[in-house]
C-alpha cells in the first residue's frame, strides 16, 4: 500500500494546488476538477482492489456528509462537498476521521490566518456570537446591518484547506502507515 499511497500523494499535488489556487482566485471548484480528480483517484484506488475502492467510497461518503449541514445552512458551496467527496476517496480506507480533523484544523488556521490580514469580513461572525452571547442585543438590527452572504469578502477558500489537510494526511499516511 506505500507503493499506493505514494501514487496518490504524486498525482495529487498538482491537482490540489490547482484547486487551492483557483479557489482563492476565482471563489469556485469546477466539477471538471473536482469530479475528473475523483474519477482518477477512483482508478488508482481500483489498483488496490475492489476492497480498498469499496473502502474508499465509504470514507468519501462519509466525509462528504462532514460538509453536508454547512452546505444546507449556505455556509460552503456545492465544490467543497465534492471535493471533500474527492479527497475521502483519495485518502483511502480507515481516514475518515484523519482527513476530517485535518481539514477541520487547514480550515480553522486559514480563517486565522485571514482575520488577522482583514482579508475577510468579520461582521458575520460578530453577529452570531452577540446573538449567542449578549441577551440585550437587538437581532433584527443586527441582521440588518450584514453584508450579503453572497459578497466575496465573507468567504473563506475552504477548498485550499480541504487541499491542505488531505495532503498532510497522504504524507502522514506515507511516512506512518508505509
Amino acid at each position: 500500500m506505500e507503493k499506493l499511497t505514494l501514487i496518490k500523494l504524486v498525482l495529487a499535488t498538482p491537482w490540489l494546488i490547482w484547486l487551492s489556487v483557483g479557489d482563492f482566485k476565482r471563489h469556485e471548484l469546477p466539477n471538471r476538477l473536482t469530479l475528473g480528480g475523483a474519477a482518477v483517484m477512483a482508478a488508482v484506488a481500483l489498483a488496490g482492489g475492489v476492497d480498498y475502492l469499496l473502502g474508499s467510497l465509504v470514507t468519501a461518503f462519509l466525509a462528504s456528509v462532514f460538509l453536508l449541514l454547512p452546505f444546507f445552512l449556505r455556509a460552503a458551496g456545492a465544490g467543497d462537498v465534492k471535493m471533500l467527496f474527492a479527497a475521502g476517496l483519495t485518502a483511502g480506507p480507515g481516514n475518515t476521521l484523519n482527513l476530517i480533523l485535518l481539514v477541520s484544523l487547514a480550515g480553522l488556521a486559514l480563517a486565522a490566518v485571514m482575520l488577522s490580514l482583514r482579508r475577510v469580513d468579520t461582521a458575520r461572525l460578530k453577529h452570531y456570537l452577540r446573538c449567542l452571547f449578549d441577551w440585550r442585543y437587538d437581532r433584527a438590527a443586527g441582521r440588518a446591518k450584514l453584508p450579503p452572504r453572497e459578497s466575496e469578502a465573507c468567504r473563506v477558500p475552504f477548498g485550499a484547506a480541504i487541499a491542505a489537510g488531505l495532503w498532510v494526511n497522504l504524507l502522514i499516511q506515507l511516512i506512518y502507515l508505509g
